[in-house]
């Protein structure tokens, strides 16, 4: 079986964090059977750590368990560095350091909720798909 190389956007991880029962959940722990390989850089890492810590109200971790997660995501990830820049690209150009890493990587897929906020990564040969998809694609039960 092939090992896909994903991108897991920010709304991913909030997601996995805030409920153990939805797909964005049930996707992240996968993440040691090695049927993936998440992509990331240092800009994804902050921006998880950024939204995790700014949100923490809303979630029932402590700073420390967000910093657990931020230090395991580093430590699984292939680590990227982005050399060049093409936005804007997409509609909103927060976005668009999500799909420089996937197009410096060679993802499969990015791994969102908000797959039309991706629209234009198409031309970079790059599928955006929800947790659910991917899941089906890994021949997961739903």
């Amino acid at each position: 079986m092939k090992r896909f190389k994903i991108v897991l956007d920010t709304n991913i991880i909030y997601s996995a964090v805030r409920s153990k029962r939805g797909m964005a959940f049930k996707l992240l722990s996968k993440i040691d059977e090695n049927k993936y390989k998440i992509q990331i850089s240092v800009p994804i890492i902050l921006e998880y750590e950024d939204v995790l810590k700014r949100n923490l109200t809303h979630l029932t971790l402590s700073v420390s368990d967000i910093d657990d997660l931020i230090d395991y995501l580093c430590k699984v990830g292939e680590k990227r560095k982005v050399y060049y820049l093409w936005r804007p690209v997409l509609k909103d150009i927060k976005d668009d350091f999500i799909l420089e890493l996937a197009v410096e990587s060679e993802s499969d897929f990015i791994i969102t909720y908000n797959i039309k906020d991706f629209t234009g990564s198409e031309k970079f040969n790059i599928k955006v798909i929800t947790p659910n998809e991917f899941l089906k694609i890994l021949g997961e039960d739903i």
